[in-house]
């Protein structure tokens, strides 16, 4: 590694300390390199720097996970992910457009809502998408937002989804995060996840942010909202009942505890 390479390095490394996260394109602009000369950077800091997902990221940073695997999700808190949908379910009504998110948090909803409930569900996952389509619900709308498909968290994403999203008239958005952090707000694995969550959050008229009692206190690589974007916070166990104390003075969402 050469004289300049390491003074780069450095001031990579300030930025990503202050922020949490920095772009590979504003990385390469603070460093006034390209952002192959970046990557070339951070593939001799001897694995201290790693790109995620078109960020860079500390990799000793043990807020950060380097991977998401559904799979291994699937039975993670079952029974408080099946108790948050229940309370989820319960405030869908008739007539309303729901965003169901991506993720296994949300999974146990698709089979909760009544056999006649008129209820049009939007949802950029294909795990969501399958479940509701195996319903029998005379009733519901299935809107299924496509684009560029990810297996990692069997999700669709780019601009149409978007796009999609912004047109539509959403009474309320479910949201799932992999990380609720007082002062950094709801995160998540994948960047591809944000501007999905960030345009239903924008433009439903109530947002349910679900996430059980493992992710609080947890900041994860991507961020998408801050907790005072949302109407509700629904979380789980002793955990939450500890967070839903703290945060009774602050202006984010209101916690509730199943």
């Amino acid at each position: 590694m050469n004289g300049r390479s390491a003074v780069r390095l450095e001031r990579l490394r300030e930025a990503i300390k202050r922020n949490g996260t920095l772009p590979l394109a504003e990385a390469a602009a603070l460093c006034d390199v390209s952002e192959m000369t970046v990557r070339r950077d951070i593939a001799a800091s001897n694995g201290a720097i790693v790109s995620f997902g078109g960020h860079l990221v500390m990799a000793d940073n043990p807020q950060f996970a380097a991977a998401y695997n559904l799979d291994a999700q699937r039975d993670q808190y079952a029974k408080a992910k099946q108790r948050l949908c229940e309370a989820v379910a319960s405030r869908i009504e008739d007539g309303d457009t729901v965003f169901v998110d991506c993720g296994t948090t949300l999974m146990p909803f698709c089979t909760l809502l009544p056999r006649e409930m008129n209820v049009t569900i939007v949802t950029y996952a294909l795990n969501v998408a399958n479940a509701f389509s195996q319903r029998d619900m005379p009733n519901m709308r299935l809107v299924v937002l496509g684009g560029l498909y990810y297996a990692s968290s069997d999700s669709f994403g780019g601009q149409d989804v978007t796009t999609a999203i912004r047109r539509l008239g959403i009474n309320k958005a479910l949201i799932s995060a992999a990380g609720v952090h007082a002062e950094k707000g709801a995160s998540c694995f994948h960047f591809h996840e944000v501007a999905p969550k960030q345009a239903a959050i924008e433009h439903a008229e109530r947002r349910i942010l679900v996430a059980d009692e493992s992710k609080l206190d947890v900041m994860r690589a991507a961020f998408f909202a801050d907790l005072a974007d949302f109407d509700t916070l629904l979380t789980s166990g002793d955990p939450g009942r500890a967070w839903r104390d703290r945060m009774k003075e602050s202006d984010a969402a209101k916690v509730e505890v199943v």
